[in-house]
């Protein structure tokens, strides 16, 4: 078999979830998708073997990319929330290419159809530089720049920057996080799924009542609870925030996209929340942010679209040359 040979292999690799997608024919969405537990398998190579074998008939791909949720180096990757680290070339495949995950959820925002997008407030996107975030397990950052071949991703860790708080009780949320152990308190911390649950504890906290022991799908089914809805509300307010400066800083004219596992199953609650008051909230660049697009992704595997673009645009330069 040749390099980009079809099918392609394609992949979303997060710190709980590993997605799977064959595609058949350069520009199609893929197909024979499959999500496969992360814990199940020692290795990345393992849980590719698994799925082909069992969910893609067999097949051998001629190429293949995966977005990892971690930093990559070259070909090497190393998962940010899981044990996984290696070599994208110990997968067998005569093409393969890597990406961070929200470089290839950024790839995928282009192709992204009406049904795949929701409005949180602001004009109809741009054609200029645009910027994806989302909370899951971690908490993903890119962007994407137009340029005269096309869109070039840039991946980033800006789930990792420090957190910023707004007001007085954001303040003891940090301040009760502190006291627990996390010095230093990045965004990641509780913008994500696991941030979910540590802001639900740490508003008790504020608060002076209980908490149940509850998951971040606990919360977000629970918004009847008074505390699961302060808990969901205030989440959405400093996500809007740090969404804010995430556009400021890239200048991401051509629109702000939220992606991850959390947002898409609270889509109403997102749209009613404080979430784009905080977004255009900066005293100096009101205006400059109340121009910028903010959408929720809600299509079930964008990033697999996005490897899927990245590798068409990969086969269609290689095999010019």
């Amino acid at each position: 078999m040749n390099a980009f040979d079809l099918p392609w292999l394609v992949a979303d690799i997060g710190g709980t979830n590993a997605r799977f997608g064959l595609v058949t024919s350069p520009g199609a969405r893929p197909s024979h998708v499959a999500v496969l537990a992360g814990a199940a398998y020692d290795t990345l190579p393992e849980a590719v073997a698994a799925y082909l074998a069992e969910h893609a008939g067999g097949v051998r791909p001629g190429a293949a990319c995966l977005a990892v949720a971690g930093p990559i180096d070259g070909d090497g990757y190393r998962l940010t929330n899981s044990a996984w680290a290696g070599s994208v070339r110990d997968l067998g495949v005569p093409f393969a290419g890597l990406l961070n995950d929200f470089e290839a959820l950024a790839v995928s925002l282009p192709h992204l159809d009406g049904d795949d997008v929701v409005s949180l407030g602001g004009p109809e996107p741009g054609h200029g530089v645009k910027a994806v975030l989302g909370p899951g397990t971690g908490l993903g950052v890119g962007g994407l720049v137009p340029t005269g071949q096309g869109w070039t991703p840039i991946p980033g860790e800006g789930g990792h920057v420090t957190l910023s708080a707004s007001d007085d009780r954001e303040l003891e949320i940090v301040r009760v996080l502190r006291a627990g152990g996390r010095e230093h308190v990045v965004a990641e911390d509780v913008l994500s799924g696991p941030g979910l649950v540590r802001l639900h504890r740490a508003l008790a906290q504020v608060n002076g009542v209980d908490a149940a022991d509850l998951t971040s799908s606990g919360i977000v089914a629970r918004l009847d609870d008074p505390l699961c809805a302060e808990t969901v509300e205030v989440f959405c307010g400093m996500l809007g925030g740090f969404a804010g400066n995430v556009a400021l800083t890239l200048g991401a004219r051509g629109g702000l996209y939220l992606g991850g596992g959390i947002l898409p199953r609270i889509v109403d609650r997102v749209r009613t929340s404080d979430f784009r008051a905080r977004f255009t909230a900066n005293p100096d660049m009101s205006g400059y942010l109340s121009a910028i697009a903010t959408m929720l992704i809600v299509a079930p595997q964008p990033a697999l679209t996005g490897a899927a673009a990245w590798l068409a645009q990969r086969a269609t330069k290689e095999l010019a040359a």
